[in-house]
This record gives structure tokens, C-alpha cells and sequence, in this order.
């Protein structure tokens, strides 16, 4: 972990988990079609190790390649986030702190962006939701990237969008593959353990801190 004396320009947020603590309810609705839906046996542990990237990949990774074709796995994504939303959303929140710390950003002039493998129906879902889109000068979803994290290019794009180097960059992420994202596109990054412990993180150097929310004072080191 490094000391923060880093002055970013930009603040690049991974969303499931980073912003918003919902990662339990999409493991919830992934279980249930694969299980229910799909025929597959899997337990609730092990659909959990196949929660990052895009729905397809995941998809791909559950049931091999070219099980699906590209209509069925549409049918089959945009299903499993309407259960998502049904069960998450009497609940959407933001994690403790983000309304301030955004409005923190935002009055300081550091630009923000949204770096993540969820589709544009459920970035829309949060960001609509919690009425917090003009925070936002970029969005890079599913849908803008050829290969999901822990692949540089979210990030990168993300950077290419706000016109800020990506050095310039602080990552904000909550699992190993976004912060090998954010290494590889050859940024910093905060970690948020909502979904994992630090011990999870020993063998990244570019981690300049770990926050249970953003609340934590070592944030106000970044302004």
C-alpha cells in the first residue's frame, strides 16, 4: 500500500460493490436462472467465483463457448437484471459517504467517470435511481469495451473520455480483477471491502488505501 500524496484529476468509480453494496443480489438472480432456468447445479459459492466481467463471459465460462447464441444470451442477461432490480431495488443505496464524496469531487473540479462491466440498463437502473448522473462526465459500460477488466481498456476509455492522463487517474474498486484493471492501465487505486477482505489484495502495489466506506478520513487526502 502506498502513502497517499496523490493529487488525482480524475476519479474513475467501478459501480456493483464500489458504489452501491448489491453484489449478494445479483449472485441471487444468477444462481436462480442458472440453477432454475438453465438446468445447471451449481452451488451459491460457485456461482459467486464467476461474478466479474460481462454477462456473456460469465455465461461462456458456466455453460463453454458458443452454448448460447448472441439472441439467448441477450434474452438471458437482460432476465437475470430485471430479477436483479425487482429484488435490489426497495433498497438501492449508495455505500455510506459516496453523496458527500462526490459532491466533494465535484466542487473541487476533479472529473468523474463510471468504469464497469454492468449493461447500460443497470447503470441507468443506479445512477437514475439515486438521481446522481450529473456527477458523471463519462460513462464506459459493457457495451464500449472488447474485453472486460482486469483488460486495461474500461479504464483507459475511461481516461480517453474525461481527456485526463491515465497516471492522472484514481480507481475506485471493491475486487482484484478491477484493481489489476486499474493496474494495467498503469493506475491508482482505492479499494472499497465490501466484497473482499485486504487479503486479497496483497499482491498489488498500486493500492493507496482500503475503505469500508467513504467516510474514512484518508479520503480527504486526495483534495
Amino acid at each position: 500500500m502506498q502513502p497517499i500524496s496523490f493529487k488525482p484529476k480524475a476519479f474513475l468509480f467501478d459501480l456493483n460493490g464500489t458504489m452501491i453494496n448489491d453484489m449478494d443480489y445479483h449472485s441471487k438472480a444468477w444462481h436462480h436462472i442458472i440453477n432454475n432456468d438453465l438446468g445447471r447445479e451449481l452451488s451459491f459459492d460457485e456461482v459467486n467465483k464467476e461474478m466479474y466481467g460481462k454477462n456473456a463471459e460469465l455465461l461462456e465460462r458456466v455453460f463453454g463457448k458458443n452454448h448460447f447464441s448472441e439472441s439467448q444470451i441477450a434474452e438471458i442477461s437482460m432476465e437475470k437484471e430485471r430479477r436483479y432490480q425487482d429484488a435490489y431495488g426497495p433498497y438501492l443505496s449508495l455505500i455510506d459517504g459516496l453523496d458527500v464524496f462526490l459532491k466533494k469531487g465535484k466542487e473541487a473540479g476533479i472529473k468523474m467517470a463510471i468504469g464497469s462491466a454492468a449493461i447500460p440498463f443497470n447503470i441507468d437502473f443506479v445512477l437514475d435511481g439515486l438521481n446522481i448522473r450529473p456527477y458523471f462526465d463519462a460513462i464506459v459500460s459493457a457495451d464500449d469495451v472488447a474485453i472486460s477488466k482486469p483488460n486495461a481498456e474500461t479504464f483507459l476509455k475511461g481516461a480517453t473520455a474525461l481527456g485526463v492522463h491515465p497516471s492522472e487517474c484514481l480507481v475506485f474498486e471493491d475486487v482484484p480483477k478491477g484493481v489489476q484493471s486499474a493496474k494495467n492501465a498503469e493506475m491508482k487505486s482505492i479499494v472499497i471491502t465490501s466484497t473482499h477482505n485486504e487479503g486479497d489484495f496483497n499482491d498489488f502495489d498500486n493500492i493507496l488505501g482500503f475503505i469500508a466506506d467513504y467516510n474514512n478520513p484518508i479520503l480527504n487526502l486526495l483534495f
